[in-house]
């Protein structure tokens, strides 16, 4: 009885099973694996005996397949942990303020805007988008990294009506457009959620970031 690579392939199959099987399978597979090592050295041909170096280096192949099969547990393991605590530790995000450069939710107030400035940058403008993507307003801004404040309050002094509305930051030197990029500003979280892995931030209004788009946490205000 000859066993072959193809031996530890039939056992190598048992890393695709789901992880709460994987370590019966990988156990039975040991026993039948070491079953027929005992059979094919009762069998042997004595004048051709099996080289010692042969069962090395299946036992050797075995035990590799044995430590990945173990391996992927730990880490699905880990990975469930690591999800469990991630959620526990954004729980204590909720009721705070995020600044991102989500879009923002405007329902009167005052919202506070986070400016970044290029270098070279002589001129910079606040320019706002409604939810239709349509430009309501174009605002000269001081050269500054300063944070301000945002009334939503159009040119003729009426407020914009409650929507989402998307603020960018134009930043010109000399004449020449150097950016336009979206302003970050500051939003109340209100959920943490969890989806394929990753863990994503609802705002006050709806909207959804991850949280590696977060920029910075403040008490609501």
């Amino acid at each position: 009885m000859e066993i072959t690579t193809s031996n530890v392939s039939q056992a190598a199959a048992a890393l695709t099973l789901p992880s709460s099987k994987n370590s019966s399978v990988l156990s039975s597979d040991f026993e039948t694996f070491i079953k027929m090592l005992t059979t094919q050295a009762k069998y042997q041909d004595p004048l051709e005996p099996i080289d010692s170096s042969e069962y090395a280096a299946q036992l050797a192949q075995f035990s590799m397949v044995e430590q990945q099969v173990q391996s992927n547990e730990l880490l699905a393991h880990l990975t469930e942990q690591l999800g469990g605590s991630n959620m526990a530790g954004m729980a204590n995000w909720i009721g705070m303020e995020a600044r991102t450069a989500a879009p923002t939710y405007f329902v009167g107030a005052p919202i506070t805007v986070a400016p970044t400035i290029p270098i070279g940058a002589d001129e910079m403008f606040l320019v706002v988008y409604d939810d239709d993507g349509a430009q309501v307003q174009r605002q000269a801004l001081p050269t500054s990294n300063e944070p301000f404040l945002w009334a939503g309050v159009g040119d003729s002094g009426t407020p914009f009506k409650t929507g989402t509305y998307t603020l960018e930051i134009e930043a010109r030197g000399q004449g020449e457009l150097l950016s336009a990029v979206p302003a970050e500003t500051y939003a109340r979280i209100t959920e943490a959620r969890n989806e394929a892995g990753t863990t994503l931030l609802v705002l006050a209004g709806g909207q959804t970031v991850p949280t590696s788009g977060v920029t910075a946490l403040r008490e609501t205000l």
